[in-house]
């Protein structure tokens, strides 16, 4: 139990988050405090949270058909009896299951700029972003605002290198985002992925993960090995075909394939460096 005053502890939590929801929204930028219908709010498009499960929005739908809407929804006027949605879409979404008419909001002024930063702050703040959707905050920021990444790391609290390297999931493809989007893999998982330059070669690196179940240590250290054979092959060059072989093995079963060839046969090395690993080689080759 901290003894600091709320005034104290709330100013800490600003600087946590760069300059914080309050310091976007000027106080006198508020036109108070009421109750509205809720047919008359619609959504913000700035919105950069795309996904809402069902099963917590029908929780908290519950929730508030016992004990109301403990906190108010923050909106703009953008006509006579229409607002829009600043703060809040999720508590906005449970209040429409639950069948309420009329919401206590919030009106206050804010440019487009600040209802992207606000609805974007709201939802790190609460970890309510999946990484590909926290990447696409940035990046709109940055497009529609002509902002920089050290800019943006300062609206939301983030090293330029946060920013940069969540980013950079968007080079994913499309198969791997959606991996990352229905949290089949983690951010980390992601991350490794991007150090594969062949899209062949991620997508064989993403069906091992998602098969065995490799932890983001063990991705790394597969994506490693599958970038070793392509480093090496300045000290000792093999003919293309069976350079061409080897890939094909090495995508077809994850891990790292040596072909050695020679007029009367030759041999094939597959490597392993778990216990997992070689129980999902001997599950692929023998066909389980």
């Amino acid at each position: 139990m901290t003894d600091k005053p709320p005034a104290e502890r709330r100013t800490q939590g600003r600087r946590v988050l760069g300059r914080g929801l309050d310091a976007l929204i000027p106080a006198e930028a508020t036109t108070g405090l009421r109750e509205v219908a809720i047919d008359q709010i619609e959504p913000n498009p700035q919105q950069p949270r795309q996904r809402f499960e069902r099963g917590a929005l029908e929780d908290l739908a519950q929730s508030i058909r016992e004990h109301g809407i403990v906190q108010p929804l923050v909106v703009s006027a953008i006509g006579d009896e229409r607002y829009r949605l600043i703060v809040g879409e999720r508590r906005w979404q449970a209040s429409k299951l639950a069948g309420i008419e009329k919401v206590p909001v919030v009106i206050k002024e804010v440019s487009d700029r600040q209802s992207l930063e606000l609805a974007l702050i709201e939802n790190i703040q609460r970890a309510d972003l999946n990484p590909l959707e926290e990447a696409a905050a940035y990046q709109r920021l940055m497009q529609d605002f002509a902002l920089t990444q050290q800019d943006v790391g300062r609206q939301v609290g983030k090293s330029r290198v946060a920013i940069t390297n969540t980013m950079r999931l968007l080079l994913l493809p499309e198969v791997a985002k959606r991996a990352v989007i229905e949290e089949r893999i983690t951010e980390g998982h992601a991350r490794a992925l991007l150090s594969l330059t062949d899209k062949q070669m991620q997508m064989a690196a993403l069906e091992r993960i998602e098969r065995d179940g490799l932890t983001v240590r063990a991705t790394e250290d597969l994506v490693r090995r599958l970038l070793q054979p392509r480093r090496a092959r300045t000290l000792r060059e093999k003919p293309p075909d069976v350079e061409a072989v080897e890939g094909e093995l090495r995508r077809a079963l994850g891990t790292k394939v040596s072909l050695q060839h020679g007029k009367r046969g030759g041999r094939i090395v597959i490597e392993y460096y778990s216990d997992e690993e070689f129980q999902g080689l001997y599950d692929r080759l023998c066909g389980n």
